[in-house]
């Protein structure tokens, strides 16, 4: 050991690569266990910038091996597409490793994730459109297809009929579709069949051996706590498990392997997509985070919805993902608001909850109690140590440590690469 878990502590887009920037060449291996290329890490190396969807951000980091584990669902294409682009600048992306039990997302699953959004209409969950949630429900349902698959024709045919032969009635008679053909499939799957073959492997094995070596793990979330299929605002909700545990199913490794949970949480929050989220704002302070937070999709490219901190948020990711450390992003965008709310409770038709309500009516319907905090005009940009940052900088991170249910360790201040300020050992 060390394994490390890093997850996102709210609705996504914390900034996990900047946590994964501060432990740079400390890491041997980076994992991703969970989700697909429906989210995405934006990573500022020097004057370059890289948005990485499928594949983890310690892909940038050399001498790193980057993992796709068990618990990811793959789309092929798009993983070769990110590969040729990182390629194309230099970066070197031979030893990436692929769980051979982890799914593949296929044509049919991206079709099916427009059609069922489409005719969802006004009940839409927001979903990207990529085909994530139909792989995974095929991979529950038993009848998804694995990347080991790909290097038997024989089994890998048998699946693909089995699957459309449900799904191009659904196609067809439901939504209007053209049915799609089990060859179509097929000879687009076994096409990357030898590009592959060097790739895929028993990953879980490799991590086993590598922890037993005593090198250093980092297990990387997608998505994030309140997206988290089993514990966050369900069902508006990505179809993996995004908290700590997932790092255990998601990897193969044991529960009791995990050294630390690093969660990441903005200075304030956004989420993308539908779904509950009590401190959303609709007034200039939402225009005014959205733009100088820049917070559009890595992926989609939509505007993200925008509101205050919320304590309650962040308390109820420390208790669920177990979390060791927090790492504060984006501090510099709050520079230039005179007072800053935090939310700090909820009222429920007159009731005060003090943790995030279980139901989810509750949580629909819960309106923000805010306490406020004083701000700052100095750019942070610059600061290296906690006292380079002004007095009510400092003051409001401590406000939130006391909050949030565990320590702050390191604070995001400006996109760059190494624009952090580390008050804590992430690994010891």
């Amino acid at each position: 050991m060390p394994a490390v878990v890093l997850v996102g502590a709210q609705w996504g887009d914390e900034g996990k690569g900047k946590a994964t920037d501060l432990l740079g060449s400390r890491l041997d291996y980076v994992v991703k266990f969970n989700g697909g290329n429906n989210a995405g890490h934006t990573v500022v190396v020097g004057e370059e910038k890289y948005a990485l969807h499928l594949l983890p951000s310690g892909i940038l980091t050399p001498g790193v091996t980057p993992v796709i584990a068990n618990g990811v669902v793959v789309d092929i294409e798009v993983l070769f597409e990110e590969l040729e682009g990182l390629a194309s600048r230099g970066v070197d992306v031979s030893k990436l490793r692929i769980s051979a039990n982890a799914h593949v997302i296929t044509q049919y699953h991206r079709t099916l994730d427009k059609v069922t959004e489409r005719f969802l209409g006004k009940r839409q969950i927001g979903t990207t459109g990529r085909g994530i949630g139909p792989s995974y429900a095929d991979k529950i349902n038993r009848v998804g297809i694995r990347m080991q698959d790909l290097f038997d024709e024989n089994i890998l045919r048998q699946k693909v009929e089995g699957a459309l032969d449900q799904k191009n009635h659904l196609l067809v008679k439901v939504y209007n579709r053209r049915a799609i053909a089990v060859d179509e499939i097929v000879d687009e799957l076994l096409g990357y069949v030898d590009r592959l073959r060097p790739m895929v492997t028993d990953t879980a094995l490799e991590l086993h051996q590598a922890l037993g070596r005593g090198e250093t793990v980092l297990f990387e979330g997608g998505q994030a706590t309140m997206l988290d299929v089993d514990h966050g605002t369900y069902p508006f909700v990505t179809s993996s498990n995004a908290t700590s545990g997932g790092a255990v199913t998601g990897s193969g490794i044991a529960p009791n392997q995990i050294d630390r949970v690093i969660a990441v949480v903005k200075a304030y929050t956004t989420r993308v997509g539908a779904g509950p989220f009590p401190t959303e704002l609709f007034d200039e302070w939402g225009d005014f985070l959205t733009e100088n937070g820049h917070e559009f999709g890595t992926t989609t490219g939509r505007r993200r919805r925008t509101g205050w901190y919320d304590a309650p948020i962040a308390r109820y990711a420390a208790r669920i993902n177990g979390v060791t450390d927090f790492v504060l992003t984006k501090l510099d965008v709050l520079t230039g608001i005179e007072r800053i709310p935090v939310c700090v409770a909820y009222d429920v038709d007159g009731e005060r909850f003090d943790e995030v309500p279980v139901s989810q009516s509750d949580f629909h319907h819960a309106k923000p109690i805010y306490e406020e905090f004083p701000g700052w005009t100095e750019d942070l940009s610059g600061a290296r140590e906690f006292a380079d940052l002004p007095a009510n900088a400092q003051a409001y991170v401590r406000e939130l440590e006391a909050m949030s249910g565990s320590r702050i360790s390191a604070i995001g201040v400006g996109p760059e690469r190494d624009a952090i300020v580390q008050l804590h050992e992430l690994i010891d």
